[in-house]
């Protein structure tokens, strides 16, 4: 998923500006956050740390009545997802906004609590070796948006009815869950996956909301068969996003 553009059925994204390309983490979180909810729901939908504009061009194509605003930090790159937006089908209901989740949290002040649905691929190396690539240091990185900060913001910013979806990796999940804790979010569900049936789960999706749940819904799933084509529950997932394989 590397190259300079990625087609999928309804929107093109171009990302040769972008640190962080269209990859599997953003087509998951982008294709299983907001399940349970109506697609004809009119719904407040904010995006943080949007890059190429991915989860949130998905997430209008989903929901055809939702408004969708997407936050980049990143100069060059919050102009691409502009760009992306722009060429979509969607583009007179995404709002690319470039500033910091801080910055937009201070901003709307008494619009606080607007949103229904906030999700977010975030930044997740806290201690790890940093990156040369300036860019992508600051796409993949805590330093400009911590856990705390992006939980506490995230509170501010949902309806008391709201949730809110993450991707991360399972290395994350206990710091996470802390933060979220403290930020007043409840897990409601995880969803671990696996790449292949043989290896240990490396990725968790995440849904929190401010209502205590009665329980946690856990499930685990897979991306690929040993042979390499896709589980059908990927394949499921992502069928209005992906081309056909020729």
């Amino acid at each position: 998923m590397g190259q300079s553009s990625f087609r999928f059925q309804q929107f093109e994204i171009h990302q040769d500006q972008c640190a962080m390309k269209v990859g599997t983490d953003g087509v998951l979180l982008g294709a299983w956050a907001c399940r349970g909810i109506s697609e004809d729901a009119k719904i407040r939908i904010l995006d943080v740390g949007t890059g190429t504009g991915l989860v949130a061009l998905m997430l209008a194509q989903r929901f055809k009545n939702a408004l969708v605003d997407a936050i980049e930090i990143d100069n060059s790159t919050g102009h691409q997802a502009l760009e992306n937006v722009a060429h979509s089908p969607f583009a007179c209901r995404v709002n690319v906004m470039i500033e910091s989740l801080q910055q937009w949290y201070r901003s709307v002040g008494a619009l606080r609590s607007k949103y229904d649905v906030v999700v977010s691929n975030p930044p997740y190396y806290d201690q790890s070796l940093k990156n040369p690539d300036a860019k992508r240091a600051l796409a993949r990185h805590t330093d400009t948006l911590s856990f705390r900060e992006l939980f506490q913001c995230t509170s501010g910013l949902l309806t008391f009815s709201g949730r809110c979806f993450f991707i991360i990796p399972i290395e994350a999940l206990s710091v996470v869950r802390a933060e979220a804790n403290w930020a007043g979010l409840n897990l409601e569900e995880f969803c671990g996956v696996r790449t292949v049936p043989s290896k240990p789960i490396r990725r968790c999706l995440l849904s929190f909301s401010k209502q205590r749940p009665i329980s946690i819904i856990k499930s685990e799933q897979m991306l690929c068969m040993s042979d390499g084509s896709r589980s059908s529950w990927y394949e499921e997932l992502t069928r209005n996003f992906y081309l056909p394989r020729p």
